[in-house]
């Protein structure tokens, strides 16, 4: 059964998300997780592109092998950032041609080093123009978008409090404009994640919206998602962390977060898996033999 089938059906998913490594010594270990993963039966893996598109090459070589070497659906992430329209039609045709179903439309970090978003004079500001580009000149794909359960880092009040209402809004028009589903940014604090459905039903957002699950591999991962993804942390996270097995604490507080959220209705799972194996395949295996997936 196709992901978006399932996830139509009423069925919960389990998507993994990988990322193109810098290092040869990284991507024999992406390798090493990707044949374990094989062996998964997972619904989608998707693929990260790199800021600005650092590493489009790389991505579309890996979800090309994923869909037609290993037989994994595979999704690409494809970002407005420094590409025109002629650059993403081309990187269009290309996804066309490898036979990849699924399309996360994202508007795209800035690079290392580089504060703002700018984006290419000849291109799109916004992910809503990129799904719409999508929509109108390559239908057969199914569109992914992102969604910020505590709000996009760059919506915020002049005092620096983020505004959620102004998130949703642009979530309604990504699903306007031709998005079939939403993946959360992560985040560890299930009230977090139901606060953010109640108001997005409200607000007419009726796509599926994928809670993003990252699980704690070291305690400086702390502070680097504040940082990056301003998650808040509740203390029984902090107190993982603090633990001697801080892996197997955070394997241990990622299970109870996945547990909720499928227990309470989640559509299904989006594993945050940082190219390791161990700590998601135990997840998917745990939550399979309690049969919430």
């Amino acid at each position: 059964m196709l992901f978006l089938e399932k996830l139509g059906g009423g069925r919960p998913t389990i998507s993994f998300e990988f990322f193109p490594p810098k290092t040869p010594e990284g991507w024999a270990k992406l390798y090493a997780t990707i044949a374990d993963t094989a062996r998964l039966s997972v619904d989608l893996v998707s693929v990260t592109y790199g800021a600005g598109g650092s590493t489009r090459e790389n991505t579309l070589d890996l979800v090309a092998s994923l869909q037609n070497n290993l037989g994994i659906s595979a999704m690409a992430h494809l970002t407005c950032l420094g590409h025109s329209l002629a650059e993403l039609s081309l990187l269009l045709d290309r996804l066309t041609e490898t036979n990849v179903p699924v399309i996360m439309a994202l508007r795209g970090d800035p690079p290392q080093g580089e504060a703002a978003f700018r984006s290419h004079p000849q291109g799109f500001a916004h992910a809503s123009e990129l799904i719409s580009f999508i929509k109108t000149g390559w239908p057969q794909f199914r569109i992914g978008c992102a969604a910020y359960p505590e709000g996009h880092p760059e919506s915020c009040a002049a005092d620096g409090t983020r505004l959620p209402d102004r998130d949703m809004e642009f979530l309604k028009l990504k699903q306007d404009q031709g998005a079939d589903f939403a993946v959360t940014q992560m985040f560890f604090n299930n009230a977090v994640y139901e606060r953010f459905m109640e108001q997005a039903r409200a607000t007419g957002v009726s796509m599926p919206l994928l809670p993003g699950v990252m699980p704690l591999n070291s305690a400086r991962q702390i502070e680097r998602f504040v940082t990056l993804a301003g998650c808040s942390i509740p203390e029984p996270l902090r107190q993982a962390a603090a633990k001697e097995d801080v892996a197997e604490a955070g394997y241990s507080f990622a299970l109870e977060q996945c547990r909720g959220l499928l227990k309470n209705g989640a559509p299904g799972i989006h594993l945050y898996t940082l190219n390791q194996a161990a700590q998601t395949g135990r997840l998917l295996a745990a939550l399979r033999e309690e049969r919430l997936l």
